[in-house]
């Protein structure tokens, strides 16, 4: 069957044009085969459908138009293989970087996109949406990694304006849901495994399984943290397809290594390791964590044939990522970082990377601002709220995106982590939180704001609203600079 004779491809029936296709996907909370009279009704002449989905009132439509169905085992596996030849197989013709992990990938991709820019052309997909140059906007596609059919539809388009290179943000969703299928990876980046998404794979064990399927569809080479916990399994994985490996660390040799390693409040700096040679870099962003980052993304320079002085050249003129460990400080005000930190192993490293600005002896405190998302996984609350009471020397507990829960429950559930509440206030609105946690703060102190990084909204149970931490500090600190975005 030739998908490319379709007028398109779609999964929502409400963008059905005569002459398409129309895939149903059973989600979350709906189920696309509900809506295939509709499909039918709007012109669609291919129905995709799962057989197992197939119901009584279905099976009527089926036998009267036969020549309109066409059934297979997974939905999300068709969408992706029909999107994929319905745009021509994009992917072969660009050069793919998939970067994945819990955390780190929006800062390793756009740090990836301005070395690949200044070799030749490269867009940037992710959490913040498309990027099609280094100077232009986002263009906001909803979700880290979308669907099959927008992914293919993206990557199309970045083809018929003949960029050379795809950096994109690759989410365990992405890949278990088939998001990514058909998409050939030139090469893939894993940063670390951590506690995340629980509520989705509710295991380690099955969210690593997941994440190692990007080296299913990769082709040439694997660069992979080799501090990480998950570090040697993932080493398995990417030998059993046959990958080139390259290793990056902190504390043990690797192909790429980090040392005398230091921070500032201009950003951080270290002597590179790779070749038998040294090499110094600075940057301007900050925390351990963003060494890490830099190491995944000079090694994959390096692979694609950037040499070393030149990458640092580049890396010391890169921007801080919005809402990635971003300072914002006045002459008079404390300095406060927005990061988009919203797991345990995510809050524990800005708050040990904040931490390492105070200058040994100094009286400065840490004070943390963080809440937890609802409708995600509730074990990661009390394990957050531990690092904050562990690592700062005060912290202000509130809301993030408690979509349909309540905002109250979650900051319970937090509060079970902290056995001495003594240093904590609670502060459910987080803009008085945030308000409450500068003016508390000295022109010494370091305010972390953790939780919504680059975000401009805040989820409710009923609505979305406008909101985002960077301007919320503004407002105290009484910072006129707009928001780097």
């Amino acid at each position: 069957m030739d998908f490319r004779l379709y007028s398109g491809v779609y999964y929502d029936s409400r963008k059905i044009v005569p002459g398409s296709i129309f895939v149903a996907i059973k989600g979350e909370k709906s189920d696309g085969h509900d809506y295939i009279p509709s499909a039918l009704e709007k012109g669609a002449t291919l129905i995709v459908a799962q057989k197992n989905l197939i119901s009584t009132n279905l099976e009527e439509l089926l036998q009267k138009h036969p020549d309109k169905f066409y059934l297979v085992d997974d939905s999300h596996t068709a969408l992706a293989e029909i999107s994929n030849e319905f745009y021509g197989k994009p992917s072969s013709k660009l050069k793919v970087i998939g970067v994945t992990g819990t955390n780190g990938k929006t800062t390793v991709t756009h740090l990836l996109q301005v070395l690949l820019d200044d070799k030749s052309s490269c867009a940037l997909l992710g959490t913040m949406g498309l990027k099609e140059k280094l100077d232009s906007p986002y263009e906001d596609l909803k979700h880290t990694t979308p669907l099959a059919a927008e992914t293919q539809e993206v990557l199309s388009r970045l083809v018929s304006e003949q960029k050379d290179y795809l950096v994109m943000e690759v989410s365990s969703h992405a890949l278990d849901q088939k998001r990514v299928g058909g998409i050939d990876f030139r090469g893939a980046i894993i940063t670390n495994l951590t506690q995340d998404h629980l509520d989705y794979h509710v295991t380690m064990s099955a969210y690593f399984t997941a994440k190692a399927k990007i080296f299913l569809q990769t082709k040439l080479y694997a660069i992979i943290n080799l501090d990480d916990e998950y570090a040697e399994q993932f080493i398995e994985k990417a030998k059993s397809s046959n990958l080139k490996i390259i290793t990056y660390a902190v504390n043990q040799k690797a192909d790429f290594q980090a040392i005398n390693i230091e921070f500032s409040d201009k950003g951080l700096a270290f002597d590179l390791l790779y070749n038998g040679s040294t090499t110094r870099f600075t940057l301007k962003l900050n925390g351990l964590f963003n060494v890490y980052n830099s190491l995944a993304v000079i090694a994959g320079g390096v692979q694609e044939g950037l040499e070393i002085q030149h990458i640092s050249k580049l890396l010391a003129q890169a921007p801080v990522v919005a809402g990635r460990f971003e300072l914002i400080k006045t002459a008079h005000s404390p300095a406060c970082i927005v990061d988009y930190a919203h797991t345990p192993d995510g809050l524990l490293n800005v708050l040990k990377g904040a931490r390492a600005l105070i200058p040994s002896g100094a009286s400065a405190r840490l004070i943390c601002v963080f809440g937890c998302g609802g409708d995600r996984d509730m074990t990661k609350r009390p394990k957050m709220g531990k690092i904050a009471d562990d690592l700062a020397d005060y912290v202000f507990v509130t809301s993030d995106n408690p979509r349909s829960e309540d905002p109250e429950q979650i900051i319970a559930d937090i509060l079970t982590g902290i056995p001495d509440l003594s240093s904590t206030k609670v502060i459910p609105d987080r803009a008085s939180a945030i308000k409450s946690a500068i003016e508390f703060a000295t022109a010494d102190d370091i305010v972390v704001i953790a939780g919504k990084g680059h975000e401009d909204y805040q989820i409710l149970k009923d609505r979305t609203i406008h909101f985002d931490d960077r301007e919320e500090v503004r407002k105290v600190i009484k910072d006129p600079l707009k928001n780097a975005t």
